[in-house]
């Protein structure tokens, strides 16, 4: 499977509509790839949370349109990154969004762990509540979105719902990218898992990025890391070693937390 991460730089001089277009053009560039992913929240900026109300669209609005011609004209697999959804009701999500190579909406994703404690995305947004995963011709996708990835419980869910390649689009800041690295080794190690991490470039409302989008096996080694800039990060990996590290080192198998309500004394 021939796999393409955009870590787009979100340029704040850039409007929304300039990007949409600029991203448009680079999926047409990946025609021979399997599998295109996007970052979080690539049309507002993940800190920039004086716009989420603003920019805030349907999950069928300019940016589903846009993505699922960009699908449809490449023949891709595309996992959208996020954007901030406004529901009927008026809530706000951040949303990931995953289209066919028919421009199909093939799921949404609504991110369940929100950043910010008391302040931000945390307060702005609401919460998703389910997991969510899809089957690809040769490995079936687990969504998860930036924050996400610092809960293990979410993961192990999507695991156990069959995810055996797991998609993470992230605005993670630098200030914190040993974390980043660290966590995807980590989630692709006790998941027995890809891991795919797409994050963004330059600086979002006074937030510098920490690039660096990654990918990695099941044994946690790293098949392709980006620098720090604007950049396509392709790799190309064998989604038949999930099933080969599963069998040869069964430690999946050995849970014993998690699979029944506790015993009480």
């Amino acid at each position: 499977m021939r796999a393409s991460l955009f870590q787009i730089d979100v340029n704040e001089g850039e409007s929304v509509d300039s990007r949409r277009r600029r991203v448009a053009s680079l999926v047409g560039e990946q025609a021979g790839a399997d599998l295109v992913v996007l970052p979080e929240l690539w049309t507002t900026g993940a800190f920039a949370y004086q716009a989420f109300a603003d920019e805030a669209e349907p999950l069928r609005g300019p940016t589903h349109e846009a993505m699922a011609k960009a699908a449809s004209d490449a023949g891709v697999w595309l996992h959208a990154g996020s954007i901030p959804e406004r529901d009927p009701e008026g809530t706000l999500y951040n949303t990931s969004l995953l289209f066919s190579p028919t421009g199909d909406l093939a799921a949404a994703y609504r991110k369940i762990h929100r950043f910010g404690f008391d302040k931000g995305e945390a307060v702005l947004m609401g919460a998703g509540r389910d997991l969510v995963t899809v089957r690809l011709p040769g490995t079936t996708l687990g969504l998860a979105t930036c924050y996400d990835l610092r809960f293990p419980e979410l993961f192990r869910g999507l695991v156990d719902a069959g995810a055996e390649t797991l998609v993470v689009p992230a605005g993670w800041p630098e200030r914190r990218r040993s974390h980043w690295t660290l966590l995807a080794q980590a989630r692709a190690v006790e998941n027995q898992a890809f891991v795919l991490a797409c994050g963004t470039a330059g600086t979002h409302a006074g937030v510098p990025q920490a690039g660096h989008s990654i990918v990695v096996d099941p044994w946690g080694e790293v098949l392709a890391r980006a620098g720090a800039g604007e950049e396509v990060l392709t790799v190309e990996f064998e989604p038949g070693k999930v099933a080969t590290t599963r069998e040869q080192f069964p430690a999946l198998k050995d849970r014993m937390l998690g699979l029944e309500p506790p015993r009480r004394r």
